[in-house]
C-alpha cells in the first residue's frame, strides 16, 4: 500500500521509516527540505518540497493512489486543512491530522476527520489509525496460551456496552485505554469513540476474536 505523510519532523520521520520497513510505498511531504535529512540515509520513498495542502504537491507525492495520508506537520491549521483537501478533493477515507490543541482535536473530530493530539499519542498511535483494522499482541503468560492484546474495534461497536463484546467474541476485555487513561470496565462500561480496547483470550482463538471485533457487530433479531 502507499501512504502520503505531510511533515518530517520527528513523528513525521518516524513514521515513514516504520510503514516502510513493514514493506509499503510512502511519500513525505515537507516545505524544508532540509527536514528530510532526518529520514534515514537508506529511505528509499518519494521526497516532496512543497505544502501537504498544495493539489500539484499532493499529486507529486501519489495521492490519488494512497491508502492513507497522516497530516503530522507542527501547524495545526495545515494539517486540518490538508486532511480536509485530501478527504473531500481526492476521496481518500483514510486519513489523520495532528492536533496539538486536544480541544480543536475534538471538534475536528466531530467533522469527520480522525485526530491526534500529541499530548496523548506517539507515532506508533499514527501509524494504528493508518493501517488496517487487526490486534497487537501486547503480552502472554509464560505457557503462551493466554494473549493479551490490543484490538482496532470496528466503529460500529461504540455506543454499545462491553459486555456485548465479550459475548460476541468470547475475549475478556481487560481495561480500556480511553484518553489516555486506563479505565477498568465494569458491567455497565460503554465503548466510546477513540476508545482503545484491551482483551484477554486463548491464543488459539486470537483469530476468531480478531475477525468479530473488527467487524461491525450482527444485527439483533
Amino acid at each position: 500500500m502507499h501512504f502520503v505523510i505531510m511533515g518530517c519532523g520527528r513523528v513525521g520521520a518516524t513514521l515513514a521509516q516504520s510503514l516502510e520497513s513493514n514493506g509499503h510505498g510512502v511519500a513525505v511531504i515537507d516545505q524544508n527540505p532540509e527536514a528530510f535529512r532526518r529520514l534515514d540515509a537508506h529511505f528509499g520513498g518519494r521526497k516532496v518540497t512543497g505544502l501537504g495542502f498544495d493539489r500539484d504537491t499532493l499529486v507529486q507525492a501519489g495521492i490519488e493512489d494512497a491508502y492513507g495520508f497522516a497530516a503530522v506537520s507542527d501547524g495545526d491549521n495545515s494539517n486540518i486543512l490538508a486532511a480536509r483537501v485530501v478527504r473531500e478533493t481526492f476521496g481518500i477515507e483514510n486519513v489523520v491530522a495532528r492536533i496539538y490543541d486536544p480541544h480543536r482535536a475534538e471538534i475536528y473530530q466531530r467533522l469527520g476527520i480522525p485526530t491526534v493530539a500529541t499530548v496523548r499519542w506517539t507515532s506508533d498511535r499514527v501509524l494504528r489509525r493508518l493501517l488496517p483494522l487487526g490486534a497487537t499482541d501486547e503480552f502472554r503468560d509464560s505457557s503462551g496460551q493466554i494473549q493479551l492484546a490490543q484490538v482496532d474495534v470496528h466503529t460500529a461497536w461504540v455506543g454499545r456496552p462491553l459486555r456485548a463484546l465479550e459475548e460476541a467474541s468470547g475475549a475478556r476485555v481487560a481495561y480500556v485505554t480511553r484518553y489516555g487513561d486506563g479505565v477498568l470496565p465494569t458491567t455497565d462500561t460503554v465503548l466510546q469513540e477513540n476508545d482503545t480496547v484491551h482483551v484477554l483470550m486463548r491464543a488459539t482463538e486470537a483469530d476468531q476474536v480478531e475477525r468479530v471485533l473488527t467487524s461491525a457487530p450482527k444485527a439483533e433479531s
